[in-house]
């Protein structure tokens, strides 16, 4: 058969194109192909045995009518998922699953044998087992029951399902893990550097239990400092092909919600094998520096070691030590700070952008029931740590970067991050220019000298908050993948994920490169960018479950206010209304135009990011601070709904109400819980 440009298989009568099913709420389907301007349309009648989300081929046999063509699914390329949440429906010789989705999955058939201890009614994850042409519906069984604490554990449990992130490890991962054994051989050790004798630490937050990263400190004979980055050697344990290594590729990172981490590895490994301890001899993977006291690096060596943690340093601590110019350790860790800053200061000036962005954190009761929010603040010992790994990641990138097989690059994981497209760029500067800033975007320096600019003059400003945000957006999503164009927002040629191997696969996939580099024992790696595509995909999977985590806790937080008024940033607009995040609580909730309706009729203002009044003039744009009142919390949709309240009009009693509950409740300012 023939290719046209589109990608379409012809044949004599029929083309047949593969790509992505959506289906709708409404049930109607629609084939998504890449590179083709309009999708497929499909009936819920000619989906075959697809679902939502799976990679399917199409046979395309007519046009709508509508501009459209429509087919029918032949067949399924590749499953998005293959397990579902749902109930159980038995009866007498077989049963029921029904999955419980917005999208239309039809119902499994589940042998009585394949069960697995679940009874009529209950609450399961169920895998998808086969579905032959024969058959009418699926055939599963039930992977897990999914008994739950609370309608919190519930709910968390429900969203990492629904992500593709199993609950538990299975029995043979376990089983391998428990049989690694803890203790450092003389063997291993003779082909390491011993660095068990250096003045090492960790710095991590205070409720951590997997310390990936150490860094060594001392001072050398010629006068600058040798300063080593160290790494848990989780591929000492972990090996290529292992049951281990296919569940944490499966997985590809570990996923933090509110009340839990679902961890990428179990915790023999994650918080016993590989963390890097206080007071215990580990394995770990390093590179080392040899530092002038202006920051200057002379010497770079890379390689596996072993160390000793003489202290767990919390942040808040290191933060204390920074502040007040003593405590344990205060010499090492001021000038580590001191070479931090110089870092920080040579990359944006070297081209790297200075964003950050507003994070939370829920303060929980014994139930998981939030009870209070606090904001992360980044302070001078998260930079330090920051400074450093990056000093790693980018040193690794390049050494291997340098590696040539037949003249050619080897397959590697990088981490790179794309400059900015010109079509979202230029409609942000215009805006930014209202306010009164100039940025030049004609060349990517320029770009990124003008965002530095800008993010410092708008520091402290009624406009901060709005062009961070609508800055952030015009940059492009950082991903993996073997093709190296350099990480833009970094300012870095080369760069990849070497320091956080425990939470990471990329890392781990890194590290044994870098082992095979250094052996001079390279192992081409032929499918390297399908594991970078399936990486960056659950790392943006695990993203979604993060923020939609958020979401549950920060709807259920506002239960709790419902008729309460706030003041607001309008933090997003779309044709059907505005976002609005809580200056007090920063939760995000809408004003729908069918609410405003009363007011005048809006329409949305693109170019100026608003909605404006067609006979008032009324503009509700990003940034712009306004009053609302809580109406409605769903948290089976994750959603809340407010209501604008028009200058003038709040309720006395009702501001006073708010302000005395609140009040009972802080926002309180902590550090953040997660290294980049």
């Amino acid at each position: 058969m023939n290719k046209n440009k589109s990608g379409l298989k012809k044949s004599s009568q029929l083309t047949t194109v593969k790509g992505k099913l959506d289906i709708s709420r409404s049930g109607m389907g629609y084939v998504i192909v890449e590179g083709q301007e309009k999708d497929i349309i499909v009936k819920p009648n000619d989906f075959g045995r697809a679902f939502h989300g799976d990679i399917v081929r199409v046979q395309v046999n007519k046009d709508s009518g509508k501009g459209r063509a429509e087919g029918k699914i032949t067949d399924v390329a590749e499953r998005n998922k293959i397990t579902f949440i749902g109930n159980i429906e038995v009866n007498k010789n077989f049963a029921f699953f029904i999955a419980a989705s917005e999208k239309p999955i039809p119902d499994f058939y589940i042998p009585i044998e394949k069960l697995n201890g679940a009874v009529n009614g209950d609450r399961v994850v169920a895998k998808l087992v086969k579905w032959d042409k024969a058959d009418k519906k699926p055939e599963g069984e039930v992977v897990s029951i999914l008994s739950a604490e609370n309608i919190n554990d519930m709910a968390m449990k429900e969203l990492l399902v629904e992500n593709g992130f199993p609950l538990t490890f299975d029995a043979a991962v376990l089983k391998e893990s428990e049989n690694l054994s803890p203790v450092i051989t003389r063997e291993e050790m003779k082909k390491r550097k011993d660095c068990r004798d250096i003045l090492t630490f960790t710095i991590d937050p205070v409720d951590a239990k997997d310390f990936d990263d150490a860094i060594s400190i001392r001072n050398l004979d010629n006068g600058n400092y040798e300063i080593g980055v160290h790494i848990a050697d989780v591929s000492h344990f972990v090996k290529p092909d292992s049951i281990l290594d296919k569940a944490a590729y499966e997985r590809a990172t570990s996923v933090y919600l509110p009340d839990r981490v679902n961890p990428m590895l179990p915790e023999k490994i994650s918080n016993e094998l590989c963390s890097l301890r206080p007071n215990e001899d580990k394995y770990t993977f390093s590179a080392i520096f040899q530092i002038t006291n202006r920051g200057e690096i002379k010497h770079k060596w890379i390689g596996r070691t072993i160390i000793h943690s003489n202290h767990r340093f919390s942040y808040d601590e290191v933060q204390q030590i920074i502040e007040s110019k003593d405590g344990l350790h205060h010499k090492a860790i001021l000038l580590l700070n001191d070479l931090a800053k110089g870092f920080r200061k040579h990359r944006f000036e070297n081209g790297a952008i200075n964003f950050s962005s507003q994070e939370v954190r829920f303060q929980l009761d014994e139930k998981g029931k939030p009870i209070g929010i606090i904001v992360k603040e980044s302070k001078d010992a998260h930079k330090l740590i920051e400074e450093f790994m990056l000093l790693a990641n980018r040193t690794i990138a390049e050494y291997v970067s340098k590696i040539k097989v037949n003249q050619q690059p080897i397959p590697f994981p990088y981490r790179i991050h794309d400059t900015p497209d010109d079509e979202k760029l230029k409609p942000f500067a215009a805006f930014a220019k209202k306010f009164g800033y100039v940025f030049d975007i004609h060349d990517e320096k320029q770009v990124a000298k003008s965002f530095n600019k800008l993010l410092k003059d708008v520091h402290g400003k009624p406009e901060q908050h709005v062009l961070e945000q609508l800055g952030i957006r015009t940059m492009a999503k950082a991903v993996y993948t073997s093709e190296n164009i350099g990480h833009y927002g970094l300012g870095f040629e080369h760069y990849c994920h070497f320091t956080s191997p425990i939470r990471r696969y990329p890392d781990v996939l890194v590290h044994r490169i870098l082992q095979e580099c250094l052996d001079k024992n390279l192992k081409i790696d032929k499918k390297m960018e399908e594991k970078c595509k399936h990486c960056s995909d659950r790392e943006r999977k695990a993203m979604e479950t993060e923020r939609a985590g958020n979401k549950y806790k920060q709807v259920e937080f506002m239960q709790d206010y419902l008729g309460e008024e706030f003041d607001g940033i309008i933090s997003g607009v779309a044709g059907f209304g505005f976002f609005v995040e809580t200056i007090l609580h920063k939760c995000e909730g809408m004003v729908t135009v069918r609410d405003l309706s009363e007011y005048d009729d809006f329409r949305l203002d693109e170019t100026d990011y608003a909605l404006v009044g067609m006979r008032s003039g009324r503009k509700f744009r990003m940034g712009d601070t306004i009053r609302i009142k809580v109406i409605a919390a769903n948290l089976e949709k994750r959603q809340l709904d407010y209501q604008w309240i028009p200058a003038g009009t709040s309720s006395d009693e009702t501001i006073s109400a708010s302000s005395k509950k609140a009040a009972g409740k802080p926002v309180k300012k902590q550090s953040k819980t997660k290294k980049k």
